[in-house]
């Protein structure tokens, strides 16, 4: 299971919160609306997040957009609604998220609006340097292309409805992952309150919350294998491994007995180590990393390692490491080229992953 943080998000449809409590659950993150559009400011803003910081959560902002309004108008509103709020640690988030009338989005094409989301997290960036700006955006958004690729994402999908869950169920949940991609932040649900996952340990998401807007600098950590042996037939073409033992999977990327161990935008750097048994003494074994889009379809194979067999058991750990671009995901394949059965008993995968 991935480490994750639990957190909430207000706003003025929100009265005033027991913060206290919210910690008590387990809460380490709260983010609340501050501004919409061109001018409105939202008139609890003040009073959550004061709560927030003073419950010593990890504080957050959120404008919700209007793309058929300038973006440096909107920016500035919001930017005018936090500034005396925010500092190290402060994260800042675009709501981009469709009226069901669309009022907000008339008249725009999905270049427009992503050309929107890019001068919006361009200015608070500038306004606010060295601090986390990101996106809250739909399945139907991402799918759009309306977010330029590398933003942190914060996903809203509700896998259960209208009601109440509880964060253990979303934590026990596979990470979301619309249009091959790997949000940090997942709204899970809205009643009684918007509660969300954000995939870092509460360590690392204080950590990430007082970096830099640069790449990432701490890895998570994947660790994965076999829960029991399978077979390669004769004459059987390139084998994808499937990971049926999950002992670490921080970034959330593993599928349930799936065999993509890390998807993008990721660089990453490990190991896997295998067992195989049954190959005749000198047969050769070749092992190699093959991308995947978000469809499971291979789009590209990088360099084969070869693994010579040996008498008994034939042991071997191959170095893996590779950037991935958003969308994609690796995984392990295995050939061989001898005539008869040969068995995995053994499949570890070790890997130090970095995100965006």
């Amino acid at each position: 299971m991935a480490a994750t943080s639990r957190g909430v998000d207000v706003s003025a449809y929100q009265g005033v919160q027991d913060w206290a409590a919210h910690k008590s659950d387990g809460v380490v993150f709260a983010f609340a609306k501050a501004s919409e559009g061109e001018h409105t400011h939202d008139t609890r803003f003040s009073t959550h997040i004061n709560g927030i910081k003073k419950a010593g959560l990890v504080p957050g902002a959120y404008h919700f957009a209007w793309p058929n309004q300038p973006a440096s108008v909107e920016a500035a509103n919001y930017v005018s609604a936090v500034k005396s709020h925010a500092g190290k640690g402060f994260c800042h988030w675009l709501d981009l998220e469709r009226y069901s009338d669309g009022r907000n989005y008339a008249g725009r094409s999905a270049a427009q609006i992503k050309a929107y989301v890019t001068d919006w997290i361009a200015a608070v960036r500038k306004a606010f340097p060295g601090q986390r700006v990101g996106v809250y955006t739909s399945g139907d958004d991402l799918a759009k292309g309306h977010v330029p690729a590398g933003v942190t994402l914060w996903y809203p999908a509700y896998t259960w409805g209208t009601t109440a869950v509880s964060y253990a169920k979303a934590e026990a949940a596979p990470r979301p992952h619309p249009s091959g991609q790997a949000p940090l932040f997942w709204q899970f649900t809205s009643t009684p309150v918007d509660r969300s996952l954000c995939y870092l340990s509460a360590t690392a998401l204080r950590a990430w919350a007082a970096g830099t807007d640069s790449e990432d600098d701490m890895p998570q950590f994947v660790n994965l294998g076999l829960d029991k042996p399978y077979t390669i037939n004769p004459g059987q073409d390139w084998d994808a491994i499937e990971f049926t033992k999950e002992w670490t999977d921080e970034t959330g990327d593993h599928g349930t007995d799936g065999s993509v161990f890390v998807r993008g935008k990721a660089r990453f750097t490990g190991t896997v180590s295998l067992c195989i048994e049954g190959a005749p003494v000198g047969a050769q074994i070749q092992v190699r990393q093959s991308e995947v889009d978000s469809k499971g379809t291979y789009v590209l194979d990088h360099p084969i390692a070869e693994v010579i067999a040996t008498a008994g058991k034939t042991y071997a750990t191959v170095p893996i490491a590779n950037h991935l671009p958003s969308g994609h995901g690796m995984r392990i394949r295995v050939k061989t080229f001898q005539s008869t059965k040969v068995t995995v008993s053994a499949a570890v995968v070790k890997a130090l992953v970095w995100k965006g």
